[in-house]
């Protein structure tokens, strides 16, 4: 288990308003639509079902009964709303709700130690940009897995994960060297941030195949994960080369 607490901040030359921008709309769905997660209505009206998005058609379902619980009682799944509208939407809406309070706490608390840097660096509209198109490849990367798996194609992903792991591929690749303070196990060090991102991504790799090894899902969407971080990484170097405005605060090259 590794666990970010906070990183050098140091460098930072603009105030990250984006990035609290983010995080304040991601605590305001999940407190005002969702309900703190008691809203079903709206998780299944606006996350993202892989199947919809392969067949770009709305899919209305009615509750499936999964099992039962050790004391007998049923485990109902809620059918699936009707989208308002375009069911291709929900993969930007999806990227702004959350399954329960720790999923939103440790997504907030990611995104708050990683993007302000990662704004800082490639200017406020253009980590906007980033954030969402990121956000989009993680959950097609999501989607592309269910099918590789042959995963249950009806069952809704929801979570800024995947954006979130863009954003680390970003920091990974701009400031390898910063200092993050991490809680590894029950210690508490500072290390690089190519340890502390690396570390992280070989454990979604790890979870990833342990999940595979065992024939079931545990409810994290590790494809998300993995290709968030992954098309981070190009994405983010694109982005900065050709519209980013901290080229003046350090060089690609020089980072490596």
């Amino acid at each position: 288990m590794i666990m970010p607490l906070y990183d050098d901040n140091s460098q930072r030359n603009r105030t990250p308003f984006v990035n609290y921008t983010l995080i304040a709309i991601n605590i305001f769905v999940f407190a005002m639509f969702q309900n703190f997660g008691e809203n079903e209505r709206f998780v299944y009206t606006f996350s993202a079902v892989p199947a919809e998005i392969i067949s770009g058609k709305d899919i209305q379902s009615s509750p499936t009964v999964l099992g039962k619980t050790r004391s007998g009682e049923e485990i109902i799944r809620p059918g699936l709303e009707p989208t308002p509208f375009t069911v291709y939407i929900t993969l930007i809406t999806s990227m702004f709700m959350h399954g329960g309070v720790g999923h939103i706490l440790g997504n907030m608390l990611f995104l708050w130690i990683f993007g302000d840097n990662v704004e800082d660096r490639l200017g406020h509209l253009q980590y906007l940009l980033f954030y969402i198109i990121v956000g989009i490849l993680a959950s097609l990367a999501h989607v592309a897995t269910c099918v590789l798996l042959k995963s249950d194609l009806l069952t809704p992903s929801l979570g800024a994960s995947g954006a979130i792991s863009g954003v680390m591929g970003a920091y990974l690749l701009f400031f390898p060297n910063n200092s993050v303070t991490v809680l590894i196990f029950r210690f508490v060090t500072t290390v690089p941030a190519i340890v502390a991102v690396g570390l992280w991504f070989a454990m979604q790799l790890f979870s990833s195949f342990m999940e595979l090894g065992a024939g079931e899902g545990g409810g994290v969407a590790y494809g998300a994960h993995i290709g968030g971080f992954i098309a981070g990484l190009p994405l983010a170097f694109f982005i900065d080369k050709t519209l980013g405005e901290g080229k003046q605060n350090a060089s690609w090259t020089q980072n490596l």
